[in-house]
Order: structure tokens, then sequence, then C-alpha cells
């Protein structure tokens, strides 16, 4: 069996830019060893990182295109009901059926890893064990792509509130009991995340962080929702005197590890804070959109380099470049103003490189640039996509986040093995038919 293997393209989007005649040699483990002058044959004509998926609620895939109704004045918290509804109603076997359907979409959109943010935690019956996560372990592993596992811990119903009955299977009354479940979990070198100041309360974000470290270790990701609905900002103030991000910044000393989901309702001085922590914010454009979130002020942030990844959340759309397309875009409406995070090589390749690295940060992993150490994950495009046509190579990622969609990825490589042909990937329609019977069952009432 061979030791290495290369991969050769025309142009390869790099930590340096878009360089020309590249090769990738590939060791057996799909890290890359090293980035090679080529001369060919070729395996495709531009190669770009891998897009990492820094935030995804997985067995929310099954709500996408219901509940869109009126009734009444809907939001979020609307929304969120409908999400407990399903969530009642998943089990093992079902949670494998949408992961496994959501995790090759992802592939064939762009996302090569995904850290999931894993809350529906106990068997429907209310039995504890690590079923519900081993199922979405098992779909990343038959799908092919790379998982970050998050295990949340969820203790309350909201700001001085117990948890309801619709919130049972994702709580963990008593923290001995999560951090069992963590380690149970340690095979799949799982990090941790804490879902919300209203579901753990400031004063036991410490305590519960040195459980966590104790438990699987110190050198893990952390992710928190912190600041995604005004109304969450509000109850915050009224509860502790504090914003959400104020809160979470008095009560443990933010750093590298962790990543700050949403932070739609930041304010200046919080984003500097969180910058000058070396935190990452992960920004859901879509699911922002499709909640009515509102705008994260981006260009504040990614101005002063503050490091940002980007995350499908609910997974109602999954698509790497029409979340940052939105990311765009929703700054040139809230600025009337052009070009938000481009550079002068232009916003395609700028933004694409930005948000890999933001992402690769929040998973705690080796991904998201094509360079040595970095896992062999690629997105190939090549000559034919309408939105790239009477475009040179070089200006096919601005055309692409202007234009495109997933029909203008032609492959997707996952450890230097290709996964993707052109929107097909293996066990494509076998996994269709089975999410189509099982979210059908489930809303059969």
């Amino acid at each position: 069996m061979p030791t290495e293997r290369r991969l050769r393209f025309r142009y390869l989007l790099t930590p340096d830019g878009i360089e020309r005649d590249r090769e990738l040699v590939v060791g057996a483990d799909g890290v890359i060893r090293a980035v090679e002058p080529s001369r060919g044959p070729w395996d495709g004509t531009l190669a770009l990182p891998g897009m990492p998926n820094a935030h995804s609620h997985v067995f929310q895939r099954a709500l996408a295109g219901r509940g869109e109704a009126r009734r009444g004045d809907d939001s979020f918290w609307s929304w969120r009901e409908a999400m407990y509804r399903l969530a009642e109603r998943v089990d093992a076997e079902t949670m494998y059926v949408i992961a496994r359907q959501a995790y090759g979409e992802m592939l064939a959109a762009g996302f090569t890893s995904v850290a999931e943010f894993h809350y529906l935690h106990h068997r429907a019956d209310g039995a504890r064990g690590p079923e519900m996560a081993a199922a979405v372990q098992a779909a990343a592993r038959d799908a092919g792509i790379r998982l970050r596992l998050l295990p949340v811990l969820y203790r309350h119903g909201g700001f001085g509130r117990g948890p309801s009955r619709r919130q049972a299977r994702f709580v963990h009354e008593r923290l001995e009991d999560f951090l069992a479940l963590l380690e149970s979990l340690r095979a799949y070198a799982p990090g941790v995340a804490f879902h919300s100041l209203r579901a753990v309360a400031p004063e036991e974000l410490a305590p519960a962080l040195a459980g966590v470290e104790a438990a699987i270790g110190a050198d893990i990701p952390v992710h928190i929702h912190i600041a995604e609905q005004q109304r969450e900002v509000e109850e915050c103030l009224q509860a502790t005197g504090r914003r959400p991000i104020e809160a979470l910044l008095e009560a443990v000393p933010l750093d590298a590890r962790w990543s700050l989901v949403h932070a739609t309702h930041a304010t200046g001085p919080e984003l500097e804070a969180v910058r000058e922590s070396g935190a990452t914010v992960v920004i859901c454009p879509l699911t922002e959109a499709y909640l009515g979130d509102g705008l994260f002020p981006g260009r504040r942030f990614f101005g002063a380099a503050g490091p940002v990844a980007v995350g499908s959340d609910s997974n109602a759309r999954i698509a790497a470049v029409e979340e940052l397309r939105l990311l765009e875009y929703g700054q040139r409406l809230a600025d009337q103003a052009r070009a938000r995070f481009s550079d002068e090589t232009g916003l395609g390749a700028s933004l694409w490189s930005r948000a890999g690295a933001g992402g690769a940060r929040a998973l705690g992993l080796p991904v998201g640039a094509l360079a040595p150490g970095r896992a062999a994950d690629l997105v190939v495009l090549e000559p034919g996509a309408e939105p790239l046509l009477g475009h040179p190579p070089t200006g096919w990622p601005d055309a692409l986040l202007v234009a495109g969609d997933r029909a203008a990825i032609a492959g997707v490589y996952v450890g230097g093995q290709r996964r993707v042909e052109r929107n097909e990937w293996p066990g494509r329609h076998e996994a269709a038919h089975n999410f189509d019977a099982a979210v059908g069952a489930l809303f059969d009432d």
C-alpha cells in the first residue's frame, strides 16, 4: 500500500493566495506533507480548502420547509416550539437517518468537517446513555465527513427557570451525569459546549469547565450560544445586570479554545473584548436569516482581525458558498456599501480562506487550509460551471461567491480521498430514500 499520494492542480488556494501548477503530497493518514511545483498530469483545475462547518444541529435538518405558515407573531421562540416537537420524536435510528442525509449534503455543499453541537442526548423514554451521540458519530463516519462532536451541557429552561417537559431530553440536572456521558464518548475525541447562559447559569460555568477538563482534558474546543436574540439579551440583563457577553467574560476567562456562536447582538466594547481574548465568533447567516435573529456586526469584528467561522446551524439550507455570500451581503445591506470583506485580491479567495482558518480554530482540528500539516480536504472547481463562465481560474472564487452554489462544485476530497463527484456521494440515493420515509413518519399526524 503506498505511503503517500500526489494530487496535482493547475491552481491551488493556499494561505499565500492562489498559486499555479502545484501538487499536494498527501500521506497515508490523509495529511498534507508538502506543497510542491508540478507539471501535471492534473487532477483538477482549481482546488480550495474544504470549508469547516463550525456549528450544526444535525437533527434539525428534518424541520427544513416546515412551520412556515403564519401563526400570529412568529419568531425564534415560536420556531423553537416546533423544534421541541421534533426532538420529542427522534430516536437513535431516526437520528442516524437524518444525520446521514445531512452530512452527505454538507460534503456536496463544500463542508468537509463539522462541529456537531449535540444536545439531543437522552432516549425518548428518558433513559440515559450515549446512543444518540453514537448515532451521530456513525452517520458522520458513513458519510465520510470529519466530525468534531460537541456534547452540550444543558441544565435550565431559561434564566431562573427550571427545564420544561419538552426540554427533558436535553437536560443533565447533575454535572456528574454529564461528565459521565463525556467519559463514555472519549473514543470520539469530543470537545464540549455549554448551550447558553439561559441553560447554564454564569456562576455554573467555571466549575462545569473545571469538571470537563478533569474528565477529558483541557486542550479541547469549547462552544456556547451567546446573544442570539434581543429577548435573550433583555432577560440576561434582568437576571444578572449584564449583557450575555459581559456576563460570560466575567464568569470565565475566554481564550483561543472558545467559540461564541452567533453573538448577533454584541456591542462594540464586547466585540473588542472577545477579539482580545482570542475567541472565535461563529456566524450562521442562513439560519440567522431563517429565524429572523438579526445581523452580526461583522465588519467591525472582521476589520479588527477577529477570527470568524461559519456554520449551517439549523441546516434549513446547507451551502458553504451561500453562508459566505449572505455574510457579505448582509453587511452590504447594513452599511449600504459594497466590498465589506474584500481585500486587494477580491472577495472570494480572501473570505473563503478567512472562514476556513476560523473554522479550523473553532473545531480544534488541522483543517481549513491547504498547507503542510493540514488535512487534505479539498473543494474542486472545473471549467463549464455556469457561474464561472468567462472568468479565468484566478477569478473563479469571486464568481463562486457572487453567483455560484453547489452546482459549481465538481468534486470534494476528505483526507485526500474523493468523496463527491458533481453532487453525487456514496450512498446518496439510499440515504435520501431512508430520510424521506423516516421524516415523513415523524410528521405523519
